[in-house]
């Protein structure tokens, strides 16, 4: 299971938490780290001052080497969807194929009526497979010519294209049927909820769309360890594990997990090490590092993970054997193994 982190809020007063949090998930070992996309946060999340995502991202970008970045959730339509595939596309290039879009059809008529146009749901739901139509075109094609009923586009180019290929990933949030019929038609990952009876119409729902358009084995599943919490919640390890079986158990292949805000980074270290790392023994789960420190279920000392080649997406090919000397570090030190512990 790959791990998302999904930050406190895009306030400035947030501004340095995800900063040092961004850097702390990369240390890690979690796949992504994700910030809500809102103009207005509204009395639930903080109040109206925000940033704005996409440019918070792309400050985080080179202070990270290996995470991927983006938004949980963006609602397609609240921006241009043309813009916004340019937007995306940019940081992609710029962070070296790391972006993630998250992608929502809206839920706050306050956000919307200021910025965009408030619609029906049919119509929002119309408006974001649109959208992420005509995003998908401009990402893939040379030269664009679109026309629908609510965007258009006439020889619209858009280069350069996005590192990631086919495009980046696309995570879909949306729990009624018209959004798991979208997610079914487009999403790489998609979010569903953490209960038996409902995760499973949820995930059968996106796998029939799916199946209409031959792609039902280009869709992974995600869980959340909970909404995103207010302030006075406080972190619950054992609720966190329960969550995380609870994803493992319904066919997860990735568990998004927000923090309260008064103790985010101890919350976060706590899970790391007790959730995503048993806190007793050598053995780790297959979500930590898999391709850098498992072999035969046990974990490598840091001098031993130095010369251990690197594969797949977790740590990128260009790393110095010091960067993966201190990922050792901090793995011995997370499960309170000694630096000096001999080799396996």
């Amino acid at each position: 299971m790959k791990f998302i982190l999904a930050a406190p809020g895009n306030r400035p007063d947030d501004w340095p938490l995800m900063q040092k949090a961004a850097v702390e998930a990369e240390e890690l070992g979690f796949w992504a780290f994700l910030l809500p996309d809102h103009f207005m946060g509204g009395r639930d999340f903080g109040g109206d001052s925000t940033l704005d995502t996409w440019l918070a991202v792309s400050y985080l970008a080179p202070l990270t080497d290996n995470i991927r970045l983006g938004s949980l959730v963006t609602p397609v339509t609240l921006r241009p969807p043309s813009i916004l595939a340019k937007m995306v596309s940019t940081l992609d290039v710029l962070s070296d194929g790391r972006t993630v879009l998250g992608i929502g059809a809206g839920s706050s008529q306050s956000e919307f009526e200021a910025y965009a146009q408030w619609d029906s749901s049919k119509v929002r739901v119309e408006k974001t497979v649109e959208g992420v139509d005509l995003i998908l075109r401009l990402w893939t094609e040379g030269t664009v010519d679109f026309q629908g009923k609510y965007f258009k586009a006439k020889g619209a180019v858009l280069e350069p294209k996005p590192r990631q290929k086919l495009h980046p990933p696309l995570i879909f949030r949306g729990m009624g049927p018209r959004m798991l019929q979208v997610a079914g038609k487009y999403a790489d990952i998609c979010l569903i909820p953490l209960a038996d009876t409902d995760g499973v119409n949820a995930r059968e729902e996106v796998i029939r769309g799916a199946k209409r358009r031959q792609r039902k084995g280009d869709i992974a599943f995600a869980g959340a360890t909970e909404a995103l919490p207010q302030p006075w919640h406080d972190y619950d390890r054992d609720r966190y594990l329960e969550r995380f079986e609870l994803a493992e158990k319904l066919g997860c292949e990735y568990l998004i997990v927000p923090f309260p805000w008064k103790t985010y980074l101890e919350s976060l270290e706590d899970f790391a090490k007790n959730v995503m790392l048993p806190p007793q023994g050598l053995t780790t789960r297959n979500s930590w590092f898999p391709s850098l420190y498992r072999k035969r279920d046990v974990l490598f000392p840091f001098e031993s993970v130095a010369r251990v080649p690197i594969t797949g997406n977790t740590v990128s090919s260009s790393d110095t054997y010091h960067r993966r000397r201190r990922l050792g570090q901090l793995l011995c030190h997370r499960t309170g193994r000694l630096a000096s512990s001999p080799e396996v």
